[in-house]
């Protein structure tokens, strides 16, 4: 599945209507990227740029200039023209044809152009939209622009009054998925969890973690995807640090993994924690802490619904899991005071979910009004409580030492609940043990 351009289009016609009437938004995709001599990272273009236009290529940069009330929005497209030489060596451009016959722009131009067609198009408007700060390269280009139109003044032109964060509006726009971005964030999921089964059907004592992480990699890209973010396969103690991505080490005998890995589907991501043990069966400290883990996320989940605020799942979770070390002896105290000094963070010190989307930690306000918003229809945020015994932690029984555990998945809030897109993959103790002793 793929969106068309009649969805982009529809984007298009979105932002047109509001960033109101004689006003002018301009986004550039990103840069390609370096990663060392000769050779630069496989290109990705910027996820708003192309939420907009559906265009991959690098060095583009897109302009929706607005007219009179009433009248027709201008959407132009700067890319790289053809180049029969440089197609040969990285591939086929659409070229300023392309540009129009492809991807429905109205005007389209040689990206060495930009300087100079743009200030006759900012020239006289009220409002210039653009990503302030996210590129200083391109912040710079802007403000030369606005020099060279305010030079105009003593020809009766002007550059527009007010400058204006682009983001806010795109951010909003992109945070609540339509029908047809949920569905590829479906797809994604399904592979992603197709990749976690695998994984748990394929790990055995003195594998590398590096190992592992192949096997999902080759689920992502026998399906055409490539990671969402950089995976974490971390066994042991290797568990409690959080951005593990080494994944150099041996997974041993009577330890858990810890995958956090996901692929993008056509430009959407997933995100997928799944714990299990190395040799397919849970010793008595992992099972007690796994379940504490899973009973916060499934709380968590359950009220991931509309109405209720962004940290309210967090609050939820934290409860569970403050509770569940108060019953194990991992801290004592009353949990209210303890969730009020904030004691479970010594075991659990990240949040318990993120918006996203085309971006794994996707874009959209978490507060509104200084007030944490409410949930609503067809945003996709994860929910993914955790514990980790640091491997150092002398206040604890040794046998607890060196477990960290996650659990995640993807949701969608809906008119009728929680929606789960990676239910796919199994996460209870006895579905976990049965799935890997049936391999």
């Amino acid at each position: 599945m793929k969106l068309s351009q009649a969805d982009f289009k529809q984007r298009r016609d979105i932002l047109a209507e509001k960033i109101g009437s004689n006003s002018i938004a301009i986004i550039a995709t990103r840069a390609e990227m370096y990663r060392n001599r000769d050779a630069d990272y496989k290109y990705r273009a910027d996820s708003s740029f192309y939420y907009l236009t559906g265009f991959a290529e690098p060095e583009a940069v897109a302009v929706i200039e607005t007219f009179a009330e009433g009248e027709e929005y201008s959407y132009s497209l700067f890319c790289r023209e053809r180049d029969r030489e440089m197609e040969i060596w990285h591939g086929y451009r659409a070229g300023i044809d392309g540009a129009i016959e492809i991807y429905d722009a109205d005007e389209a131009y040689a990206i060495d152009l930009l300087d100079e067609e743009i200030i006759e198009k900012i020239l006289n408007k009220q409002r210039l939209y653009y990503r302030i700060g996210q590129q200083a390269e391109f912040d710079a280009r802007v403000s030369q622009w606005i020099q060279k139109a305010d030079a105009e003044q003593r020809r009766g032109s002007a550059a527009p009054a007010a400058l204006i964060q682009l983001d806010r509006i795109v951010d909003e726009m992109r945070l609540k998925k339509s029908a047809q971005e949920i569905e590829l964030m479906q797809i994604a999921s399904n592979i992603s969890a197709e990749a976690h089964t695998r994984a748990m059907q394929t790990v055995k004592p003195n594998m590398m973690e590096y190992a592992l992480e192949a096997e999902l990699n080759y689920i992502f890209g026998k399906n055409g995807c490539v990671p969402s973010y950089n995976s974490i396969v971390g066994g042991g103690e290797n568990a409690c640090i959080l951005h593990y991505v080494e994944n150099n080490k041996p997974l041993k005998d009577g330890d858990l993994v810890l995958i956090d890995a996901a692929c993008e589907y056509e430009f959407y991501a997933s995100d997928i924690t799944r714990t299990f043990p190395v040799n397919g069966k849970f010793s008595p400290e992992q099972k007690a802490l796994y379940n504490i883990v899973l009973e916060a996320q499934l709380a968590a989940i359950d009220v991931t619904r509309i109405g209720n605020h962004y940290k309210y799942p967090h609050q939820v979770a934290v409860k569970i899991l403050t509770q569940g070390l108060v019953d194990l002896g991992l801290i004592s105290g009353d949990v209210d005071e303890l969730i009020e000094s904030e004691a479970f963070r010594q075991f659990f010190m990240h949040g318990t979910g993120h918006w996203l989307g085309m971006d794994v930690h996707d874009v959209g306000a978490y507060k509104t009004d200084e007030h944490w918003r409410a949930y609503e229809a067809g945003m996709v945020v994860t929910i993914e409580p955790g514990l980790y015994v640091a491997p150092d932690d002398e206040t604890v029984d040794a046998k607890w030492r060196g477990i960290g555990i996650r659990i995640e998945d993807d949701i969608v809030v809906t008119e009728n609940g929680p929606l789960v897109l990676t239910k796919n993959v199994v996460k209870t103790v006895e579905e976990i043990e049965s799935l890997m002793a049936s391999h």
